[in-house]
């Protein structure tokens, strides 16, 4: 279990590519503060930031320039040994669930454990972990044989298996229907109370950033709204002022 979530500070923090030959900027000079425990929905449309923000925070990308501290760490400029042992703490799931195809549920829980030394029994937590999204009946069996939702839920279970002070989550349920889209997000609400993680989702649907205690919107890899849901605003009421439609 995780004591505490992690606290991610980002400051005049700017990121790059090049595509067409072209520099495109992912992020640009953003800087927020994610308290421990809390739960930010980062929103946006198609190319405006929101993955790379999660990157960055995660350690899959490195910032052009800028600083970004989780727990007093700075990732900026740290060695590539160093990132590496960091995103082991970290949990990461994605829209693709990025489940390993010729493994069975279980094994796809070990996977990210499998080569280290861990101060616990791999197998057994794995089993417990997957018993916690309710999929104990499916440890045997290949993702070609899990629905989207189940595979999603195998996703949640493997980023779990670090014990994460942080999870970052990347559309996690942009290729569900609306029934497991909903039990996913209830699995989220659940697990982030019971390992009192700190939890980042990208995402472009109203009913997903509604289920948070804040909401970023990014435009052109700035942010343009930042609202404290908790205060009384919901996520619906702010998506409609952001689009200068009446409430």
């Amino acid at each position: 279990m995780t004591d505490g979530g992690a606290v991610v500070e980002l400051a005049g923090v700017r990121k790059t590519f090049v595509a067409g030959g072209a520099e495109v900027v992912a992020v640009d000079d953003v800087s927020l503060v994610f308290t421990a425990g809390s739960m930010t929905a980062i929103t946006g449309a198609s190319g405006s930031g929101k993955s790379t923000l999660l990157h960055l925070a995660g350690a899959i990308e490195a910032a052009d320039a800028g600083s970004i501290r989780v727990d007093g760490l700075e990732l900026t400029g740290q060695r590539r040994g160093r990132l590496t042992a960091f995103r082991r703490g970290v949990g990461f799931v994605f829209q693709r669930y990025h489940l390993l195809p010729t493994l069975t549920a279980l094994d796809n829980v070990v996977a990210p454990v499998l080569p280290y030394r861990v101060p616990f029994n791999k197998v057994a937590r794995a089993r417990e972990l997957l018993a916690s999204v309710g999929l104990s009946h499916r440890e045997r069996s290949l993702p070609s044989q899990l629905s989207g939702g189940e595979q999603q839920r195998v996703a949640f279970a493997r980023a779990l298996m670090a014990s994460p002070r942080l999870l970052l989550a990347d559309e996690p349920t942009g290729n569900l229907d609306t029934t497991n889209g909903n039990g996913i997000l209830d699995l989220l609400g659940t697990l982030r109370r019971e390992h009192g993680m700190t939890v980042l989702v990208a995402t472009h649907e109203n009913h997903v950033a509604a289920r948070s205690d804040r909401l970023i919107r990014l435009r052109d890899g700035r942010v343009v709204d930042d609202v404290d849901l908790t205060a009384g605003e919901s996520a619906e009421a702010t998506m409609r002022r952001a689009n200068g439609l009446r409430g």
